[in-house]
């Protein structure tokens, strides 16, 4: 799962690099990720914390049924896709209302009409999105979880094979005036929905193996009456963090232009070490979190939950020390190309280096909400959501009010980073106020470890640059400057950073070291 996981997120970088190349950091990438954006905040709003949270832990305890819950899925099915449904046709109708809502066109730097009719092309993308959520918990409530680690592999490949298309199809977006009907618009538009729909259909064969089959099941029970309970609280949770976007991305248009392409990709970058390992962790977890609560198991719970911490801060530490310390490197190296600029590309890389501390908050964040949710708690992550958006909001106006236009980018990716800080602490003191004692000890101590272990990584990893930068000789270029620093920055974090780790004795290391032996002698 780790390896699909992983293949997902470089393949998924990969276009939006070749969307950098292709279309630059520009006023066309800014409306093009605005627009890409309202379907997944839709989709959210509706039933994507929902699923992401609520379904597996309740379609595990369906398959409890006499019929082994398939009576219960498919009415959650059915209620679930007409809502989808019916909500994209409303959403499509309101897209000039939603690019004006989530972009500042005041300054003229930004450019609504074309994010307008990117929407009307990528918002039935709705459908797709919330059909391959629920298909997905299905498999992963049987254990089944290849496919849907996998499914995104084959959207981003058709998507690459799209920008591919755009790139070669002759002239340029019109912006002034914008037409629909403009073929690298429609290229762009149409061959990213497609890739979404054909990432929830390669689906279909994996639920025919495990014996699922889908017929139109209307009508509610008490525990899809339990389900709207829970789920009124989770899409509070996704509205509180949706009113934190559109003030994100608000100041991010109205600042120098480039800034949402520029944030969606350093975004991208930051995910990457959580989507690989966190989300994996997660997914495993993710049953065994919800069989416990449903168990009324704490001793049981409160350890996974440990457990997962610890592995989390074990590998995802050290990963953030190499984007901190070979950010501005990273950006250049992998976005300094075609019509990208190399200004526009280290801003990126220091946009990442400066929030790069956020890694783990963030995956303990995820982690913090899963259990709570596995305890049918869908409250208490709303009101910390609400707390951090509260915090966050003042000080992205300070980043526009105080920051050059250029630097306005960088601030933004450094106070979501400081919000996952305070929503981490919060969610570990509440959790101890529900549970009792979280093995908090353990934990701190790992933390303790791995940050001496990727601080000195960093700092042996910039001393090795700076030698570096005097021995490349003059007119060595950028890009091939770049490309050299981040292979030895990196290579001289990880392994004085995992190499301390060792030397710590530190356990968590094991599990991962006996998969990665395995996979060696396999090999």
């Amino acid at each position: 799962m780790a390896i699909a996981t992983l293949v997902s997120r470089i393949t998924g970088f990969a276009w939006k690099v070749m969307l950098a190349w292709a279309a630059s950091l520009g006023v066309v990438n800014d409306s093009f990720t605005v627009a890409n954006t309202l379907p997944n905040i839709v989709y959210e709003l509706l039933l994507g914390g929902v699923l992401a949270s609520i379904v597996v832990p309740l379609l595990v305890r369906a398959q409890d049924d006499a019929d082994g819950g398939a009576a219960y899925t498919q009415r959650l099915l059915t209620v679930a896709m007409t809502m989808l449904m019916a909500a994209t046709v409303v959403a499509v109708a309101l897209a000039p209302l939603f690019t004006r809502l989530y972009m500042d066109g005041s300054t003229g730097e930004a450019n609504p009409e074309l994010a307008t009719a990117f929407a009307y092309l990528l918002l039935p993308e709705i459908v797709f999105y919330g059909l391959f959520a629920l298909l997905s918990a299905i498999l992963q409530a049987k254990h089944v979880f290849g496919p849907p680690a996998w499914a995104p592999v084959a959207n981003n490949l058709i998507v690459m094979l799209t920008i591919g298309l755009y790139a070669i199809v002759p002239g340029e977006i019109s912006l002034n005036p914008v037409r629909m009907g403009d073929a690298k618009l429609l290229v762009l538009g149409i061959g990213v929905t497609l890739g979404i729909a054909v990432q929830a259909l390669v689906l279909l064969p994996a639920l025919r193996r495990i014996g699922f089959r889908f017929r139109w099941n209307w009508g509610v029970d008490a525990r899809l009456r339990e389900f709207g309970g829970l789920a009124l609280w989770i899409v509070g949770y996704v509205a509180v963090s949706q009113i934190g976007l559109v003030f994100t991305t608000r100041v991010l248009t109205a600042g120098a232009p480039g800034g949402a392409a520029i944030y969606a990709n350093a975004w991208l970058l930051f995910q990457l070490p959580y989507g690989v390992i966190g989300v994996s962790l997660l997914t495993a977890i993710m049953p065994r979190l919800s069989r416990a609560a449903a168990d009324r198991d704490t001793g049981r719970l409160v350890d996974d939950l440990s457990l997962a911490g610890r592995l989390s801060t074990v590998l995802l530490v050290p990963l953030s020390a190499v984007l901190t310390v070979a950010g501005s490197a990273i950006g250049v190296a992998l976005f300094n190309y075609g019509n990208a600029d190399v200004v526009d590309a280290r801003r990126l890389g220091d946009a990442l280096a400066f929030s790069a501390f956020g890694i783990l908050p963030y995956a303990l964040v995820m982690l913090q909400l899963r259990v709570f949710y596995a305890m049918k708690d869908a409250r208490t992550p709303t009101l910390i959501m609400v707390v951090m958006t509260v915090v966050k909001i003042p000080l992205l106006y300070l980043c526009r009010d105080q920051l050059r236009p250029d630097d306005v980018v960088i601030g933004v990716l450094l106070v979501n980073s400081l919000t996952f800080v305070v929503g981490a602490v919060l969610g570990q003191m509440w959790l101890w106020v529900r549970l009792g004692r979280l093995q908090s000890m353990r934990v701190v101590k790992v933390i303790v470890q791995t940050l001496v272990a990727g601080t000195a990584g960093v700092v042996l990893a910039f001393l090795a640059g700076l030698l570096v930068g005097l021995v490349l000789p003059d007119g060595f270029g950028d890009t091939a400057t770049a490309w050299v620093l981040l292979t030895v920055e990196s290579l001289v974090t990880i392994v004085v950073a995992f190499g301390l780790l060792v030397a710590f004795k530190v356990p968590e290391l094991n599990p991962a070291w006996q998969r990665i032996t395995r996979l060696m002698r396999r090999g």
